[in-house]
């Protein structure tokens, strides 16, 4: 089963899978889609998209884990992450995939087994986890964590919630 990671954000979303056989975790790829500020937001949704359509076409989930949203001291910021999940959400379920949601304190408790762990720590169990894997920056990092987190943690969560 492949799985897809994905952090969502409208300045660099990032994105991760791996497989899982027989209970083993392989890498698989990873990346991040960074996009211009100076941009209209349109544009930039439509880069998130489309570049989503086509890891999806490439890599083939099954199945696919968002972190869930966290509300920002700026309410702009905080609309434009949520316009940036809805598009994250969307991609994957257009091609009929699944998407869970976890709370960033329920990935780190299930990488590091602490739900306040540093990122470093996070992107360290990712490396420990995925053996080879060498992640592109700290978004495509915290969306193979994603990954990791579905997959330990799938039996529990109510797919499609």
């Amino acid at each position: 089963m492949r799985i897809l990671g994905l952090d969502p954000s409208l300045s660099s979303t990032g994105w991760g899978v791996i497989e899982v056989e027989s209970n083993r975790l392989r890498y698989v790829a990873d990346g991040f889609i960074k996009t211009d500020p100076k941009q209209p937001i349109y544009t930039r949704l439509a880069l998130i998209h489309r570049t989503l359509n086509e890891v999806i076409e490439t890599y083939h989930p099954e199945e696919a884990a968002i972190e869930q949203v966290f509300l920002n001291e700026n309410p702009s910021s905080t609309i434009k992450l949520g316009m940036a999940r809805g598009v994250v959400i969307l991609a994957p379920a257009l091609f009929n995939i699944p998407v869970c949601e976890y709370e960033p304190t329920k990935v780190k408790k299930a990488l590091v087994g602490v739900g306040r762990a540093e990122k470093s720590q996070v992107e360290t169990m990712v490396k420990i986890l995925l053996p080879g894997c060498k992640p592109k920056n700290n978004d495509s990092s915290d969306a193979l964590a994603m990954a990791i987190t579905h997959y330990h943690l799938r039996k529990s969560h109510s797919m499609g919630d």
